[in-house]
């Protein structure tokens, strides 16, 4: 059954994972095998990523490509590192996001709305377009996007960053269906409220934390290696039949 999980000799890039969900998945990766791509805007931060993900593991598993999500180039460049390294990529994870507003949407500037669209979206888009056709032409690939259980309801404070995650689960499902034929697959992970840097905001108000936390089953905030077992199942074997799907991970919030 181990065997299902193993992802050994599988190389994969993973945006945003200096720290928080990208970290715990780039680190959970490595553990069962996989080399893995560290990238995020600081190369201060991917280097001490990496080297906390070689530690952990007792084998060099994780390089540190930095980059901007937000400029094609240095996707690009991201992609062309990581096939100079590994001389491919299996497993592209798409955890890199922005949400720059936390407020009513009559409030989003224009320039933060774009930065959103552009971070959340557009720039998956781009990246997957540069991953997608090598793991097509070997007939085997998976792609993970990292959404949100905000892309499934509304809220009053972060209005535009759940649009943004509904597309991202509507990105997942057109794509899949066009990889599906040369078996790569492509799904996306909705977490609840997660204890990461990102998602400040929301856990170190009080308020909020409760109203999250009493109305989910569990009650309790998640934490990031929660999010990473399932990128796992997605990646491997286990996963192999899995497609155009997202994966609510969330303590209960939605069921209850």
């Amino acid at each position: 059954m181990a065997n299902l999980f193993d992802l050994a000799g599988k190389t994969a890039i993973i945006t945003g994972s200096s720290r928080g969900i990208g970290k715990a998945i780039a680190s959970r990766m490595a553990e069962h095998g996989a080399n893995v791509v560290v990238s995020s805007r600081k190369a201060d931060a991917c280097e001490a990523a990496a080297a906390e993900i070689n530690d952990l593991v007792g084998r060099k598993a994780a390089i540190a490509v930095p980059a901007n999500i937000a400029a094609k180039e240095a996707l690009q460049n991201l992609v062309d590192e990581t096939n100079r390294a590994y001389g491919g990529i299996d497993i592209c994870v798409c955890n890199a996001a922005s949400n720059p507003y936390f407020g009513p949407m009559s409030g989003i500037s224009d320039d933060q709305f774009t930065k959103i669209l552009q971070n959340n979206i557009i720039s998956n888009h781009w990246l997957i377009g540069m991953c997608a056709p090598q793991m097509r032409a070997r007939k085997d690939g998976a792609v993970i996007i990292i959404s949100s259980i905000g892309g499934l309801k509304g809220s009053p404070v972060i209005g535009a960053y759940d649009i943004s995650k509904a597309a991202d689960m509507q990105l997942a499902r057109n794509l899949a269906c066009e990889f599906g034929p040369d078996n790569v697959r492509v799904n996306t992970i909705a977490p609840g409220l997660v204890q990461t840097d990102f998602a400040k905001a929301l856990w170190e108000n009080p308020a909020i934390l409760k109203a999250s936390t009493e109305r989910s089953a569990l009650k309790r905030i998640g934490q990031p290696d929660e999010i990473a077992g399932m990128a796992v199942f997605l990646a491997s074997k286990a996963g192999g039949f899995t497609t155009g799907q997202t994966f609510v991970i969330d303590g209960g919030v939605m069921a209850s």
